[in-house]
């Protein structure tokens, strides 16, 4: 192989954020802190182009990163939600069977004869999110969003190696179809099964942590801007200790948020006694409210303030 391994970005994106510094001030613009080593990620992702993988436990930032990402770019995010049983036709392309239909009988009443090739071009085409994002034209390369990707099955999974690697897909009926303008992918998932390692070749990886009490703090007022600060460092010290008990679903930085939002309009202005039966916005299965119920009320007050 020769010459380089990647064409690098257009150079309206590579002026536009010279180095992960850049990217990072346009995140936090948009909206989202980002820690220096997704900010590290999201840029090579952005700059090489290359698909970046990122794995974490569900609400901590995931999806929200491709939103935001989006933002800074001031570009259009194609989203694709996996789940179990999505299949080529629902994420690429479908033939618009109606249309062709119209067709025939259109043409039939003319007394004329549609070719095969007729009814299989780019006009009979419902395009899906994956060559929605391939065919975008810009200015500046949409960001594709394959969401949840460990939801789906593994034939799935195979059929997106195509894209990750050469932002082309193989359509039978007209050949294969390559992106003008590759899209910036970002695969996310909650590791509900293990990712083949040849997808994980194709692609760059970050995995999001939850964050420090203090950084949730910041992301939570960012979101909930009446909230106060002693409120959203309370409420974040809380649920960080929350997850430190054997808790069927950890909450993460949205619930946090649910949380401070529901606390707010409270007019609850700690996270004391009068907080707990808020319980509800945090933790979301029958289990973990009973788990933190049994430590007491003391105990959630404790963890706030710990």
């Amino acid at each position: 192989m020769t010459g380089a391994a990647r064409a690098g970005a257009s150079p309206e994106v590579a002026t536009a954020f010279p180095d992960v510094d850049a990217l990072a001030t346009a995140l936090d613009t948009a909206g989202y802190v980002v820690d220096p080593g997704l900010a590290t990620a999201l840029f090579l992702a952005v700059r090489l182009p290359q698909p970046v993988l990122l794995e974490g436990e569900p609400g901590v930032g995931k999806t929200e990163a491709a939103k935001a990402l989006a933002r800074a770019l001031d570009t259009p995010l194609v989203r694709l939600q996996c789940y179990e049983g999505i299949d080529a036709s629902e994420a690429l392309y479908e033939w618009n069977y109606p249309r062709q239909m119209l067709a025939i009988r259109m043409a039939e009443a003319r007394d004329e004869r549609l070719a095969e090739a007729d009814l299989f071009t780019r006009d009979y085409l419902l395009r899906r999110p994956l060559l929605t994002a391939l065919e975008h034209q810009g200015p500046r390369p949409a960001v594709l969003l394959v969401d949840e990707l460990d939801r789906a099955d593994d034939d799935f999974e195979a059929f997106t190696f195509e894209l990750l690697a050469e932002s082309s897909v193989t359509i039978p009926e007209l050949g294969t179809i390559t992106a003008a303008r590759p899209p910036i992918v970002v695969l996310t998932s909650n590791r509900t099964r293990d990712l083949h390692d040849a997808l994980k070749r194709r692609c760059l990886y970050h995995w999001i942590d939850y964050p420090s009490p203090e950084r949730a703090a910041e992301i939570v007022r960012r979101r909930v801007p009446d909230s106060a600060l002693p409120l959203t460092l309370e409420a974040t010290a809380a649920v960080s200790r929350m997850r430190g008990l054997d808790l069927e679903k950890p909450p993460g930085i949205a619930e946090t948020i649910d949380w401070v939002a529901a606390l707010t309009l409270l007019g609850v202005p700690h996270v004391d006694t009068d907080a707990f039966g808020t319980l509800g916005s945090v933790l979301k299965s029958r289990d973990d409210l009973e788990l933190v119920q049994a430590q007491g009320r003391g105990w959630l007050t404790d963890a706030a303030r710990a």
